[in-house]
Order: C-alpha cells, then structure tokens, then sequence
C-alpha cells in the first residue's frame, strides 16, 4: 500500500507508514469521488458530426447501388421500406456477398444485412465503439424511433479521437 504522504510502498494492512509514520488506516477506504471530468468516449454521437444517411429501397437493384455508392464515395447505404430501416448493404457485403454471381438479376434486399445494430441519438462514443468492437462492424446507423438520421463510421470515431486528442 503506498504512503499517500511520501509515497513509500507499505505492507498491505500496515496501520502506518514505516517511512514516515503517517497514518494508513484509513487509506484502504474507498473516497467518493468529488467531481467526474468527462472525456471524449462520453461525448454524444453528435460530437462526430453526423450527417444525413444515403438510403435506398430494397428493391433497389445490386447494380444500381454499387453505382451509388460508388458516385457519392461512400461504404454504405441504409435500406429503407417506409422511411423505417430495415437493413444496411455496405461495401463488404458487394464484395463478399455479391462477388461471382450475376449482379443484374438481384435487388439489394438479397445481399444487405437485414436489421442491422443500431445505436441512438443519445448514445455515446464509447458506445459506438464497444458496439462496433463486439459485432466487428465499420457503420452503424444512427436511428430515432427506427428512422435512419446518420451512420457512424469507424473512420468517423478515429477522425474524431484524433482531432479532440490534439
């Protein structure tokens, strides 16, 4: 147990200091914390300057989306049926999912990952991380009330850490 006076590293359970004899029976007791300074992981989904999602229809064909993504140089676009999400078809799933077969004769609901994670408005980057971490995900699409408003990239998360880390 080290000294909070000078530091000395103490047997555990010693009652005071052998350095400096101050006292260390109360060190061991847990403090509460007098003030939470909070840090980037805490910020909100906002703080990464999220902008609107490109979405599609699900009947959308294979073709057609792989050209839009393409065109608007993005990784992924979010399925829509109804203004409602219903899943997301990202660069991967063209390459692995799409690859070897002829792409003309499907529609987008045939490859996309149907109800995909979502993360929310309120949710912060610490959870957009642990989320993309556990389901190995690049994108998640931000939803309120099931109505896509954004995607969150991992790209976006590391842009941000960078920046706010100086």
């Amino acid at each position: 147990m080290l000294c909070p006076v000078c530091r000395h590293d103490n047997f555990e359970g010693e009652d005071s200091c052998t350095n400096c004899g101050a006292d260390l029976s109360a060190s061991d007791i847990p403090q509460p914390a007098v003030e939470f300074h909070d840090t980037i992981l805490g910020d909100h989904l906002d703080a990464l300057g999220i902008g609107s999602p490109r979405m599609i229809p699900p009947t959308t064909p294979v073709t057609e989306a792989i050209r839009l993504m393409h065109e608007a140089n993005t990784d992924c676009l979010l399925v829509a049926d109804g203004g409602m999400l219903i899943g997301i078809f990202t660069d991967r799933d063209a390459v692995v999912k799409v690859a070897g077969k002829v792409a003309d004769a499907f529609d987008v609901r045939d490859f996309m990952t149907p109800d995909p994670v979502v993360l929310r408005p309120e949710d912060t980057i610490a959870v957009a991380i642990h989320k993309m971490a556990i389901g190995e995900f690049r994108h998640i699409p931000v939803v309120d009330d099931g109505r896509p408003i954004g995607v969150v990239s991992a790209a976006d998360v590391f842009r941000h850490l960078v920046e706010s880390l100086g």
